[in-house]
């Protein structure tokens, strides 16, 4: 095979993490959404990570999922609404795991391939952790907006791989 034929086929940084990405995700065993993480330095991969539960707790599969509903006021066209939101508040997510488990050092200046846009809670642990970049591929409309607006007053490079195609052993359906 020639080096142009080469190049046509090989995965292009992006694809190639973020299909790490969904890989590290099989390891949830979470029934409602199955997330993955990874920590990139230039290129070189320093961490991984997916959602659950605390090590050596049951996790949801086991004990079932934790459910807390919240409630938020939005604005919609000037006027204030009720929303409920549910979450699963026995996961840790895989943002927060990536976190736990990695040195700041390694962290600054680097990038966050993760498989679903962060949640509110992550992002404000992401904006303090040292990374410029935060690439994502499944929206979370929940806390997007506000999730949007704290990663530009931070200077955060957000982007979303919208055309991007996980891997077929890695893809999970998922309701938001």
């Amino acid at each position: 095979m020639n080096t142009e034929t080469q190049d046509a086929v090989r995965k292009d940084w992006d694809t190639y993490f973020m299909d790490i990405a969904y890989m590290v995700s099989t390891r949830s065993r979470c029934p409602r959404r199955h997330v993955g993480s990874v920590l990139v330095q230039g290129k070189k991969l320093l961490g991984t990570a997916y959602n659950g539960a605390p090590m050596g707790v049951q996790d949801c599969l086991e004990a079932g999922c934790m459910i807390a509903e919240e409630v938020e006021m939005k604005l919609v066209d000037g006027i204030e609404q009720l929303f409920k939101k549910q979450r699963c508040i026995r996961t840790i997510h895989a943002e927060q795991n990536l976190l736990l488990f990695t040195d700041r050092a390694d962290r600054e200046g680097s990038t966050v391939y993760v498989t679903d846009q962060p949640c509110w809670t992550c992002a404000n642990m992401l904006a303090n952790s040292g990374v410029v970049e935060v690439v994502y591929h499944r929206s979370y409309p929940k806390d997007s907006e506000k999730v949007i607006r704290l990663m530009k007053q931070k200077g955060i490079q957000f982007r979303c791989l919208d055309q991007f195609e996980p891997p077929a052993q890695a893809y999970m359906d998922v309701t938001t």
